[in-house]
């Protein structure tokens, strides 16, 4: 190659080399900035409506039949019995085990092989509903209320609040 076919076919792919740099890097700034920043904006917003159905067991009073006032209604009586936790803890967990179905029902693990199935929003075993169950709530393991309350009571007593369970319990 002569010094004179050379130079244009440098500046081509210097060119080339810029413009896949300019268009990379716009877009990696794209993908990169933009998330960060919308996540930052909606933060401060998301906290406040989670703190306030924790801080509002009022809706728990009216009986709803529906995953934000069962947590309520065992909050309730969680405060009441000295059972630590807080709604964010239970709706992680309860996220977690059940997906918010009160009807869950492990048919597969170890408990369920020996004929005890974890069932319930928390996916507690009998036994364990049993001895941890909480005065006030009913006595039944797939009631979302009693299931929730007696699984936060055995996880304060294993961990001290349902607030410390990060995995299957």
């Amino acid at each position: 190659m002569t010094a004179i076919t050379a130079a244009p076919r440098l500046a081509r792919l210097r060119n080339l080399a810029v413009t896949g740099l300019l268009t990379t890097g716009a877009a990696a700034a794209a993908l990169t900035l933009t998330p960060a920043t919308a996540h930052a904006a909606e933060a401060p917003k998301a906290a406040p409506a989670i703190a306030s159905k924790a801080a509002d067991p009022a809706g728990a009073k009216g009986g709803a039949s529906n995953l934000d006032g069962w947590i309520n209604q065992s909050l309730t009586i969680m405060k009441a019995k000295g059972i630590p936790g807080t709604y964010e803890g239970l709706h992680r967990n309860i996220m977690r085990e059940s997906s918010g179905n009160p009807n869950a029902q492990n048919n597969y693990d170890v408990n369920a092989k020996n004929g005890t199935p974890s069932r319930g929003l928390l996916q507690v075993i009998d036994p364990t509903f049993k001895a941890f169950h909480v005065d006030g709530t009913a006595n039944s393991s797939t009631d979302p209320v009693a299931n929730i309350t007696a699984a936060a009571n055995y996880a304060a007593h294993r961990y001290g609040s349902i607030d410390n369970v990060n995995s299957a319990y």
